[in-house]
């Protein structure tokens, strides 16, 4: 709320330096915005009373808009990525797979590794466990595993994660 929209009796008022001004009515206050050509801006409205502060509204916004660009530009998005492996994989295979899960960890994704059965594969679950720990282990160096494996239909599946 900005100058006329604020209808409280008293605020406490924060002047155009930061300093307190201490607690007056809002007819007062709007008065002294107008005196030193800035706005009247209810910054803390639970409070009691409220708190307003001596601004130049437009600037306010600016910096406010500006802020939030920034923190949005710092964010990232981690998005996770699946690599598909099958029992009787070869080793040049497993290792390819493992330098291009090796890229997404180091741009900073997840990567999700599924071993995927089928038909008679199915008989071999156990054994298979290893293929998912050998790839999990040759990733040892810059990943952790976030998900250990587990079975879910016909598939077994273990997540890694960036190492901290």
């Amino acid at each position: 709320m900005i100058n006329e929209q604020i209808r409280d009796k008293e605020v406490r008022l924060i002047g155009e330096n930061g300093e307190q001004l201490g607690v007056m009515s809002a007819r007062d206050a709007l008065k002294l915005a107008r005196e030193a050509d800035l706005d009247l801006v209810k910054i803390a409205p639970t409070a009691k009373p409220p708190v307003c502060k001596i601004i130049d509204y437009g600037k306010y916004r600016y910096d406010l808009a500006r802020k939030e660009k920034e923190a949005r530009k710092k964010q990232r998005i981690t998005e996770v990525k699946e690599i598909r492996l099958s029992p009787n994989i070869d080793d040049n295979d497993l290792n390819t797979k493992v330098n291009a899960a090796r890229k997404f960890i180091e741009k900073g994704d997840k990567v999700k590794v599924t071993l995927r059965f089928r038909g008679r594969e199915m008989a071999h679950m156990s054994s298979s466990k290893v293929i998912l720990d050998v790839f999990a282990e040759k990733l040892s160096d810059i990943a952790v595993v976030e998900k250990p494996a587990k079975l879910e239909g016909r598939s077994m599946q273990i997540v890694l994660g960036e190492k901290r």
